[in-house]
């Protein structure tokens, strides 16, 4: 669908908002802003529903310049991602509002005192439906009773008029967000699911008044209130099952994220959630910005690729704002925490990266078409009902006709696929197995083609075994080695810093860290180049040793290497075994052929294992399988890998004690997890036989519901009170399944 643009000048809303263009107030209310990319998050109290949530996710068909958007439903917040050459905040806001999603815009506009007075306003619209709906009772009550024919006309009538008078409050308040949405929607080509509920209120009124009018009865006004009282009340109830059920929206995961924090008593790795405003940290080449921060110290070039997609990094002055978000490319530096750390904030700039396989997310478009196609064809069904009994008993018209457009809601077929898969994120979450989002389960249920990488995949990059191979090192080369390897976030460079004694680092200049061939750096005018054997000397070697080694260039001269012994990961032989049984496997590494013997014992077939590979190898090697029809699962460390784990239709980083926050991946596995990870990724295809369950169970529950409404056996009061039963049904199966296939799964 082409954006629809808000023109200046043709919106009642225009002057409201006009204020948003003024820097001032963009600067407070953004995020985040660079590279012409913004990130916004606004409250918004009218999020109710499972069909807000729908359509404002589906921002990006309404506006071109809208890339994402993300519903937290119990916090009631959106969060957007947008183009500001395309939209402007402005914009945004009054595109929200045209569709009557109306953004507070305040400091205080997020905090649970909002969401709590949203649900006043909701018990509110409640009261009066159910005011309404028991006086209305009071009136209709007579013509349920025999001998009702013979009430006086005029007593009848006023009585139709008082029920008119209680419906008018309960259509223009207690529902006026059905009309509202079904209406905005419309006006913007997209069909609400409110849509069904906002026609059959309007047929009921309607009919009503036309039966006042010309005497015929007073209407089935209280019908309608009724209905609009147990909608309300299913509405409430759903809300708070979302909540109770929630699998975090806003993706605050217990990621497993840490920093490096610049204490008194030296650098110590912690948490999150232990930093505050105020602490100081180190960021590695290569490490990501985890908070809204100030540069204290160091050469700063940070690379926003992460959050805008741009990949120029931009240069930062001592004292120069730093958003959160943002990689560091050199040297370390030192930062000041200026704003409290949001770990949702990450994991929300994390799961916007864009995966071109991510676009055939098959199972969700299927979920989105059939609930779009499937209010058309219920309103079809509807008016197909409703002409056939007013041509055979028109009495029950207008009730098959409103039973059908309220029983039949898609609700419950939207819910399936999120609470399935949400409640599955929850499972690996406390695992320590982290997903991107979503999606990432069905692209892991169809995976045929699993590779990995070595070393810190497969080897466990913090224990080995280490020793110098050379002249002796003096204490003035050994400080200057470590102060270089401080600076690098590999797991050879982490290894070779903690062995090498010392507590004072010299100052690094010229910093260069060249995925899979090395790092080089300049301390005290001496240049210094660590790395594979090609990139210090510029030979190959054909030595048979079973060791991984680390060249060293000091000065002027090659001065000997760093080997270390592979010390393989827990339970890695079991592992690919159990793999090799259901999918081909492939091994790529830029190591030499050392342990090529050990390796084919493992893997088995020598064909799949590849070494000396580079980086842009890794890459070519992953296109050409999913060239080849193979749906690609690349497993690695996050460092050297990025290309083939973006490349791959899943890549999953394996994290040591020092966690890589690595954006080119789509699931983060704790490293004392890698022998489970075979259960885990079969779980997935649990999860698959747990959403087709509950489509069965939501399709087989309006074919009954429609069976009945259909035939006119069904009132609209009893549609309205099955039809949030249905949706909460759904999702209490579902969330209830994957708990319980996870204790049976025991991972």
């Amino acid at each position: 669908m082409p954006g629809i643009r808000i023109e200046d000048g043709k919106h009642p809303a225009d002057e409201t908002y006009a204020f948003l263009d003024l820097e001032k107030f963009k600067s407070g209310i953004l995020t985040f802003s660079g590279g012409g990319i913004s990130k916004v998050s606004f409250f918004i109290p009218e999020i109710h529903c499972t069909s807000c949530i729908w359509l404002l996710e589906n921002l990006h068909s309404l506006h071109s310049g809208v890339i994402q958007s993300f519903v937290n439903f119990p916090k009631k917040e959106i969060s957007i991602t947008f183009r500001e050459n395309e939209i402007s905040l402005r914009q945004l806001v009054e595109l929200l509002v045209s569709i009557h999603y109306i953004p507070e815009i305040s400091q205080h506009s997020i905090e649970k005192s909002e969401t709590q007075h949203t649900d006043k306003k909701l018990f509110l619209k409640i009261g009066v439906a159910a005011f309404s709906f028991m006086n209305a009772m009071i009136y209709h009550f007579p013509q349920y009773l025999p001998g009702h024919e013979f009430l006086e006309t005029d007593i009848r009538r006023m009585f139709g008029w008082l029920s008119v008078l209680l419906a008018i409050p309960v259509l223009t308040f207690s529902a006026s967000d059905y009309f509202l949405t079904a209406w905005k929607s419309l006006k913007k080509g997209m069909i609400s699911i409110d849509l069904p509920i906002a026609l059959g209120l309007t047929t009921l009124f309607t009919q009503s008044l036309v039966d006042i009018i010309s005497g015929r009865g007073i209407g089935y006004l209280d019908s309608l209130t009724g209905l609009v009282f147990f909608m309300l009340i299913g509405r409430w109830y759903q809300g708070k099952t979302y909540e109770a059920l929630s699998f975090e929206r806003d993706y605050k995961t217990y990621f497993p994220l840490a920093v490096t924090k610049i204490s008194e008593n030296g650098n110590e790795t912690i948490p999150l959630e232990d930093l505050n405003p105020g602490d100081r940290i180190l960021v590695r080449n290569q490490e990501i910005v985890p908070a809204d921060s100030i540069l204290k110290s160091g050469i700063a070039r940070i690379d926003y690729s992460f959050v805008t997609g741009e990949s120029m990094p931009v240069a930062k002055q001592t004292g120069d704002f730093v958003f959160a978000g943002g990689r560091q490319i050199g040297a370390a530096i030192e930062l000041i925490i200026e704003r409290e750390v949001q770990q949702s904030y990450l994991t929300q700039l994390w799961n916007q990266i864009e995966n071109p396989y991510m676009a055939s997310n098959k199972l969700n478009t299927v979920v989105n078409r059939v609930s779009r196609y499937f209010t058309v064809i219920v309103v079809l069904i509807a008016i197909g009902s409703s002409v056939f009994w007013l041509l055979y008993k028109p009495e029950i018209a207008l009730f098959s006709f409103t039973s059908v457009l309220i029983i039949a809601c898609p609700c419950a077929l939207a819910l399936t696929v999120p609470f399935t898969f949400g409640s599955t994120i929850r499972q690996f979450g406390r695992k320590g197995f982290y997903l991107k989002n979503t999606a990432v389960i069905e692209h892991l249920s169809k995976v045929d083609t699993v590779v990995f990488d070595k070393t810190g995949t497969i080897t466990n990059g913090l224990s080995s075994e280490i020793r110098f191979v050379g002249k002796p090192l003096s204490d003035e080369q050994v400080l200057a080695i470590k102060s270089l390897v401080f600076h690098s976030s590999h797991p050879l460079s982490k290894t070779i810093f903690n062995a090498l004694e010392g507590d004072l680092l010299l100052e690094i200049v010229e910093f260069k860290e060249i995925p899979a061939l090395g790092i080089s750096g300049v301390v005290n005018g001496i240049r210094i180049n660590l790395g594979s054997r090609y990139f210090v000397t510029g030979e190959t070697s054909e030595d048979e040793n079973l060791k991984t080694e680390v060249w060293v260039f000091f000065q002027d001269s090659v001065i000997g290497c760093f080997q270390l012994e592979n010390e393989y990961r827990h339970g890695l032989q079991e592992l690919i075994e159990k793999f090799g049984e259901k999918y081909e496997l492939h091994l790529l590494t830029g190591d030499n052929e050392a342990e090529k013997t050990n390796l084919i014992r493992s893997f088995g077939n020598e064909k799949h294992l590849h070494f000396n590979q580079s980086p842009t190898d890794k890459l070519n090697y992953i296109r050409k399988l999913k060239k080849d029809g193979r749906k690609v699962l690349m497993i690695g460390d996050g460092l050297n890998d990025a290309g083939a784990l973006n490349e791959s239709n899943v890549g999953i980083v394996i994290a040591d004690n020092v966690f890589n926050f690595s954006p080119a991946c789509d699931a983060i596995l704790q490293s004392k997890q890698f022998s489970k990870l075979y259960r885990f990724i079969n779980f997935t295809h649990e999860s698959m036989k747990i959403v087709k369950a509950g489509f069965a169970i939501s399709f087989l529950y309006n074919l009954i519901g429609l069976s009945f409404a259909v035939q006119g056996n069904l009132s609209p009061i009893v549609a309205a009170i099955l039809m949030p039963i249905s949706s909460v049904s759904v999702v209490v199966f579902a969330s209830f399944s994957v708990s319980l296939s996870a204790k049976r799964y025991r991972f």
